[in-house]
C-alpha cells in the first residue's frame, strides 16, 4: 500500500468536479456494494458515462491498488461515488458503509470524491434488462457496472444543466 498522503483532498460537492470535465478529463463512476464494486467511465467531454468493470470486493488495500491503476490508466481526475440513501432521504448502515469505503480511499487517491443518490438505480438497471430480456445470469454479470453507469449519468447530467443555468447545485 502506498504510503499515506500528507494532505487529503477533501470529499466535495458534486460541482466541484465539474473542472474535470472542463479539463476534458474522466470522472469514475462507483457503485459500491458489499461483495462488488461496479465502475463506470464518464467520455473525455463529460457527456456519457460506460460501464467498465465490476471489482469483486477483498481487502480494502487491495480494492483499492485496483482502483488506483484504473485512475492512472484512464487518467481520472475525480469519483463520483453512489450513496444508498433510504427512500425517505434518511442514511442507513449502508450510506455509513459506503462514506466509511470513500473515507478510507483518502488516504490512497489524491483526486476529489462527491456522493451522488443512488436510490433505486439497481432496480431501474435491473428493470432495463429484463426488459432486454437478458438472462438472470447475464443480468447478474452486469447489474453492478450497469449501475454505476446508472449512477455516474445521473451525476454528468445534473454537471451538464447546472453549466447550462438549469439546475440547483447538488452536494
Amino acid at each position: 500500500m502506498p504510503a499515506p498522503l500528507p494532505w487529503r483532498v477533501p470529499i466535495v460537492p458534486l460541482a466541484e468536479l465539474e473542472p474535470c470535465l472542463a479539463a476534458r478529463r474522466r470522472l469514475l463512476g462507483l457503485d459500491v456494494g458489499t461483495k462488488t464494486i461496479g465502475l463506470a467511465l464518464a467520455d473525455a467531454l463529460g457527456l456519457a458515462a460506460t460501464p467498465h468493470e465490476t471489482i469483486r470486493r477483498t481487502k480494502h488495500t487491495k480494492d483499492a491498488q485496483a482502483l488506483a491503476a484504473l485512475v492512472k490508466a484512464r487518467d481520472v481526475c475525480g469519483l463520483v461515488i453512489g450513496l444508498p440513501i433510504n427512500m425517505d432521504g434518511s442514511e442507513g448502515p449502508r450510506c455509513q458503509s459506503v462514506r466509511q469505503f470513500a473515507a478510507n480511499l483518502l488516504g490512497v487517491l489524491d483526486l476529489p470524491m462527491a456522493f451522488w443518490d443512488e436510490r433505486l438505480s439497481t432496480a431501474a438497471v435491473t428493470r432495463l434488462m429484463i426488459e432486454a430480456d437478458l438472462s438472470r445470469q447475464r443480468r447478474a454479470e452486469l447489474v453492478d457496472k450497469m449501475a454505476a453507469a446508472y449512477i455516474l449519468q445521473g451525476a454528468l447530467d445534473h454537471l451538464r444543466a447546472r453549466r447550462a443555468g438549469g439546475a440547483p447545485a447538488a452536494g
